[in-house]
């Protein structure tokens, strides 16, 4: 299995500066560096070197698709969309649940109105996986952006009852149930995905800024006299 990645956005899905061992994980560090001062030949020749020090490699595939995938849209040449999309498919047959590739492929299929396509694909992986919420939080990804706010619940539904404290997928509900202008139930689904993993300060940031807007007023009376009550501690904390 691979390993986290760090948030190089590319397409909506991140390169991969994890999953490699020695030398290749050495030239996989400097082709993420290369990608992101906008050298994607040189990225491309340092992918190149980590797949030779391991052939096979699910993430260096996945970081070749990723950088000929961005070549195509900076500079409109289909042939790179098209390798781009043969990495992504390689990739994907040494790791089929690898969330990136799987997100980058729907991705690169949308902009060339393969829609269809795309669907079909995170449907299949969904079936093959019916324990793995990620392939349902990416369907509702799609969804959104095409305003099937719906669908793109339902999909999210489903991941819950998969995984019901699945971070992901609450931050992925709650944005679309703030969004909806639902805030008390956004700021439930915050929370939640916060308790699950502290360690998302854009997801706590939201948190702070809703609780403001669904607390609870609260009505003002004289404290009594023997007994002055203590002021409010603290605040609601820095708004986003």
């Amino acid at each position: 299995m691979h390993s986290t990645r760090p948030a190089t956005i590319i397409a909506a899905c991140a390169l991969a500066a994890a999953g490699c061992g020695g030398f290749a994980h050495n030239d996989n560090t400097a082709g993420v560096r290369l990608y992101q001062q906008g050298n994607y030949l040189g990225a491309v020749d340092r992918f190149q070197q980590a797949l030779s020090h391991e052939p096979g490699n699910p993430d260096c595939f996945y970081n070749l698709g990723a950088t000929y995938h961005q070549q195509a849209k900076v500079f409109g040449r289909p042939a790179d969309a098209a390798t781009a999309e043969q990495y992504y498919h390689l990739c994907l047959a040494r790791d089929p649940d690898h969330v990136e590739c799987q997100r980058a492929l729907a991705v690169l299929l949308v902009e060339q109105k393969r829609e269809p396509e795309a669907i079909a694909g995170l449907e299949s992986w969904a079936r093959a996986q019916p324990g793995n919420p990620a392939p349902h939080v990416e369907l509702a990804r799609l969804a959104e952006e095409h305003g099937d706010l719906r669908e793109a619940e339902n999909q999210l539904i489903d991941a819950l009852a998969i995984a019901p404290g699945d971070p992901r997928t609450l931050v992925a509900l709650g944005s679309l149930r703030e969004r909806a202008g639902d805030s008390n139930q956004a700021l439930a689904n915050y929370s939640r995905a916060l308790a699950a993993d502290p360690s998302q300060p854009v997801v706590a940031a939201r948190v702070a800024a809703l609780q403001p807007v669904t607390a609870a007023p609260r009505t003002a009376t004289l404290p009594p006299p023997a007994a002055p009550s203590p002021a409010p501690a603290g605040g609601w904390g820095p708004a986003r």
